[in-house]
């Protein structure tokens, strides 16, 4: 079996993986995803959302990566990042209330495309890849109550969009086209395809 490092701090993330039978060893990236988004919009100023969050998980994955003891038991590293794009703006971690209040007024009875990024390397032989999946997505008609009510959970604040697919923001998503998982922030279909064009394959890294 294959050790694989997912570079995420995500709680969500993880359990996709462990549902899986994948058993990953997490390891938090300490990336400044600012100053990368920055870099990456002064490099590229026709930057969409698909490719700013391959590069703000390239990002992730290359810390995590760089820090990795070399070994026999050389692991693949997983690094993703997700962002929502409503109207052709990127929508990404509210962090204050206030924002995500605004933001799920401007969002709900419309749509928008969840875009996660997924980076992939395989230590033992250095190969990479990287791509994107992205999911439509069509919101309920919230009240000003129910949004306040959300909001107050804390749940929103740190999650891309503002709203969850797996907890308490589940029902405020009336429509989904195309993976769940890419909303939740991790397609497994996606890595399945990435680790096979790495020569790895899928029941190499589960567990069993």
């Amino acid at each position: 079996m294959r050790p694989l490092v997912l570079a995420s701090a995500s709680p969500a993330r993880r359990e996709l993986l462990e549902r899986a039978g994948v058993r990953p060893t997490t390891r938090p990236s300490a990336v400044d995803e600012d100053a990368v988004e920055r870099a990456a919009r002064a490099a590229d100023p026709g930057l969409d959302a698909a490719g700013l969050v391959v590069e703000l998980a390239r990002a992730k994955g290359e810390h995590v990566a760089s820090s990795w003891p070399r070994d026999d038991d050389a692991p693949v590293v997983v690094a993703c990042d997700s962002v929502l794009e409503v109207g052709g703006a990127v929508v990404g971690k509210p962090h204050e209330p206030h924002v995500a209040v605004e933001r799920w007024r401007q969002m709900r009875g419309g749509g928008g495309v969840l875009h996660t990024g997924q980076w992939v390397r395989d230590l033992a032989t250095g190969a990479t890849t990287s791509a994107a999946a992205s999911t439509r997505l069509r919101f309920a008609e919230l009240s000003d109550d129910e949004i306040e009510a959300y909001v107050a959970t804390g749940e929103p604040l740190e999650v891309a969009g503002a709203f969850t697919i797996d907890g308490l923001g589940s029902p405020f998503v009336e429509v989904l086209e195309g993976d769940h998982g890419t909303v939740i922030g991790l397609s497994l279909p996606l890595l399945r395809r990435m680790l096979l064009e790495l020569g790895v394959g899928w029941f190499e890294v589960v567990s069993h």
